[in-house]
């Protein structure tokens, strides 16, 4: 049977291999809940509860061991985790790392890194961003659809959130603001950095360096995507293009928004852009941590989550 084709619970894929380095340091293992749990603790928790049937984190190798054993060996009893590497001479025949290369290829490749752990349609999300339990759910009930994973095609979603919501009161961000057609799917999403408030307005910098006014409304990606499996066959290829376009740099990324918007383009998906009724926190920056404590600290309070999430 065509891995593609697999009909059971959805995987939920963990982008953990980047080091944090505006935090300064791996943000990923910091507590923010009142038990001590970190922001990926709820991410599995909902995940849990949503229908997933196993948890693959991507990592750096290095990590491993302490990863496992501070997060990974905390969920055995709720839900299945594997573990996957991504490695920068993880490359396609012909190529190899560039000199003074050690930045992480990128999101798209780190999704590609988990592909030997994936069977069916799976979940990729960051392990640094709370995404709420409404935005699980609707992401696991659109993987476990039938439809999603038929056809030849790439089926792909996105669970969008309002930029907004999405802003540190630390720093400037880069989010990709997406284009939403009348039919639900997302018809373009651009790569926007240096987002932040200024004198009263939201603005920020386009992939051309060019000053972008933001109304703060906009639907936005925070990297919560669904794919059906045939995904990593359409990866392998562009990272290959992309490698092969002048990517070698020592710090140019191979992102999943740019893959996105490359399948869209050639027709060979349409995104379905969800929407959630979760809000979204996040910590870029080491001061964000007091604000996503309390907002975790009210979440419980109000009997969305236990505390602790996973007892021994």
């Amino acid at each position: 049977m065509a891995s593609e084709a697999v009909h059971g619970p959805p995987t939920l894929v963990v982008l953990a291999a980047g080091m944090g380095s505006r935090y300064g340091g791996l943000k990923q293992l910091d507590p923010v809940g009142p038990a001590g749990e970190r922001i990926v603790d709820y991410s599995v928790h909902d995940a849990a509860r949503a229908g997933f049937g196993k948890v693959v984190f991507v990592i750096r190798e290095e990590f491993e061991d302490a990863f496992r054993r501070a997060v990974g060996d905390g969920y055995r009893h709720a839900i299945a985790v594997d573990y996957a590497h991504q490695r920068l001479d993880d490359l396609p025949a012909g190529f190899t790392v560039p000199e003074g290369r050690v930045k992480p290829w990128g999101t798209a490749h780190a999704i590609l890194s988990a592909a030997p752990a994936v069977v069916g349609a799976f979940a990729a999300v960051n392990a640094d961003d709370f995404y709420g339990a409404d935005s699980f759910r609707v992401l696991a009930a659109r993987l476990a659809a039938p439809d999603f994973a038929r056809g030849d095609g790439v089926r792909c979603a996105m669970v969008g959130f309002v930029l907004r919501n999405t802003l540190s009161d630390r720093g400037s961000v880069s989010r990709g603001v997406c284009r939403v057609g009348g039919d639900g799917c997302l018809e373009h999403i651009e790569e926007v950095s240096d987002i932040a408030t200024r004198e009263g307005e939201i603005a920020g910098l386009g992939p051309d360096g060019r000053p972008r006014r933001l109304g703060g409304d906009e639907t936005v990606s925070m990297n919560m995507w669904g794919f059906s499996h045939t995904v990593f066959t359409h990866l392998r290829e562009a990272f290959a293009a992309f490698l092969a376009g002048g990517g070698r740099g020592a710090k140019s990324e191979f992102y999943i928004p740019t893959v996105v918007n490359d399948l869209a383009a050639a027709g060979r998906t349409r995104v379905e852009v969800l929407r959630s009724r979760s809000s979204w926190f996040g910590v870029t920056y080491r001061e964000d941590r007091d604000k996503v404590a309390a907002a975790a600290r009210r979440l419980v309070e109000d009997g969305e989550y236990p505390s602790p999430l996973f007892p021994p």
